[in-house]
């Protein structure tokens, strides 16, 4: 018999790479895994898996080895990594870092949205060649933005983007009314006529089986020619090809991208000068503290695993995101 619950964590290498973990020294049996090898070592009878890396995919190879696990927190708040169909069909809780990203993720949007209206980039590179260059700007009020994704950081966008004066619509899985944040949310089978009608369209849903390659080529098409295409969900979720190609050929008027199929986005990826496209590495949720929230929200969870109380943000592992009752 156990004397201590069994927790890995995945993605590290010690008690100093997870914020708080060694306040948990005494209360568990600590193991860590940077690979797959590591992680097949490590799972053998463990109860609880801290996913500290959301990109790490190794826990697939490894599963097979996890013959006691009953918990597994994801550190991120997409968990496509995270969701194969042998954990999907299993009886193991898994949860995620909902909520931790939601404002920085929200406030990015804002500042991308700015970016475009108010010409930094044009400034910036003015400014690098000693140039006085008089321009007009564009208003942020009263512009249009469709958030496709009403899960919680669609919703920190939305709140945020209408702070700021402009009108929101969103796209969700149904279409519903009365909705707190959005009054209605139309359905991703409506998606092709709100797009024509947006000035900027901010991709934030979950990655699955069903929202992979969301956007291609019809897509972009369907936007209206002065649109900006902003994406902070995953690169999986657009045709990366059809992107470039209505970028390059001025179907739409930018894109600002904190996401891609490949990252780090190589050095030779035609992204990089794209016209009209701002390129970020990744961060579009990352602040300075963050990882202090995300160890607060599993220690939060910890102290509820160990008293046999409900979890919080746990995942519907057919569905791939935090399912609630405004999502």
């Amino acid at each position: 018999m156990k004397l201590k619950p069994v927790l890995v964590i995945q993605g590290a290498k010690g008690l100093d790479e997870v914020p708080r973990l060694g306040e948990l020294s005494d209360q568990a049996e600590l193991r860590f895994a940077t690979n797959s090898d590591e992680l097949r070592n490590a799972l053998p009878g463990a109860d609880v898996m801290l996913g500290w890396s959301f990109r790490d995919a190794s826990l697939p190879a490894a599963w097979d080895a996890a013959t006691d696990l009953r918990w597994i927190h994801w550190a991120g708040a997409g968990v496509d990594a995270a969701v194969f169909p042998e954990l999907a069909a299993s009886n193991v809780q898994l949860t995620n870092a909902r909520g931790v990203f939601d404002v920085p993720m929200a406030e990015w949007v804002l500042g991308m949205v700015i970016c475009f209206a108010k010409k930094i980039p044009q400034t910036f590179a003015a400014q690098a060649r000693s140039e006085w260059q008089y321009r007009l700007s564009e208003t942020v009020a009263g512009k249009r933005a469709l958030v496709v994704g009403v899960g919680s950081i669609g919703r920190a966008v939305g709140r945020l983007l209408k702070a700021a004066g402009m009108e929101i619509e969103a796209i969700g899985r149904t279409a519903r009314d009365h909705d707190p944040d959005f009054g209605h949310i139309y359905a991703i089978n409506e998606l092709h006529t709100r797009l024509p009608v947006a000035d900027y369209v901010v991709l934030i849903t979950p990655l699955t089986a069903q929202t992979r390659n969301l956007f291609a080529a019809a897509e972009f098409v369907a936007m209206a020619s002065h649109a900006r295409f902003i994406n902070i969900g995953r690169g999986a979720l657009v045709v990366e090809e059809d992107l470039l190609a209505a970028l390059y050929e001025g179907q739409i008027a930018g894109a600002a991208l904190d996401v891609f199929v490949e990252e780090p986005l190589p050095a030779e990826s035609p992204f990089w000068q794209a016209p009209n496209c701002l390129v970020s590495p990744h961060i579009s949720g990352d602040y300075a503290e963050f990882e202090d929230t995300m160890a607060d929200q599993f220690m939060d969870n910890w102290a509820r695993y160990l008293a046999g109380e409900p979890l919080r943000n746990l995942v519907d592992k057919k569905l791939g995101f935090v399912a609630s009752a405004t999502s």
